[in-house]
């Protein structure tokens, strides 16, 4: 029984370290939000594009700043015509602290063509949990801090189809998405 379940644990640990490709496409929905410039931005506007999706917080102490550092570097060693026509989007999961100034600021001092988007924390829930990506609303952990308790997946979209289709886990190293995009932004499987 117990070699089962460490056969097991290593099968999930292996599954995880890895982009898990999706055999049915994930699809976004139909939502507005508001971009960091205080702009309208539809999901519509990411049809066509390759694109990046990820849901954070700008207060958040590791995963999102490590997340979306790795995206931009990444990015950077694309061709200058790949990386144009890249879109990453970086969803806030506290809108009530992520304004649109909050999040220009931050995403200035990570990659000024991310788009960020703020907005009513249920329509941002709902289009996450169309993905299948967890977010709570923010609360107070025991010291009295804000946290936002939210899936750290990437989802990559491809231009061909418009849906999501590679899962990429907090694990994803920039080497990864090195390796990837070339591929995802061509809508091919990486």
């Amino acid at each position: 029984m117990r070699s089962k379940a460490v056969a097991l644990l290593v099968m999930v640990m292996l599954a995880c370290a890895k982009p898990a490709q999706h055999e049915k496409l994930m699809d976004v929905g139909a939502f507005e939000l508001v971009d960091h410039d205080g702009r309208p931005f539809r999901s519509s506007s990411l049809k066509g594009r390759p694109a990046l999706l990820f849901f954070g917080y700008t207060h958040c102490p590791d995963v999102c700043p490590l997340t979306m550092n790795n995206l931009a570097v990444a990015k950077k060693q694309l061709p200058q015509e790949q990386q144009d026509e890249l879109r990453i989007v970086f969803v806030t999961t506290d809108p009530e602290r992520d304004t649109s100034a909050a999040l220009g600021k931050w995403l200035k001092g990570i990659d000024s063509q991310v788009v960020g988007l703020t907005g009513d924390f249920d329509t941002i829930q709902a289009g996450a949990r169309t993905l299948g990506i967890s977010i709570d609303p923010p609360r107070k952990d025991d010291n009295g801090k804000t946290v936002s308790d939210h899936g750290t997946q990437v989802v990559a979209f491809s231009p061909k189809t418009d849906g999501g289709y590679v899962l990429y886990g907090e694990d994803a190293t920039v080497e990864d998405y090195t390796k990837d995009l070339p591929k995802i932004i061509k809508g091919e499987n990486p």
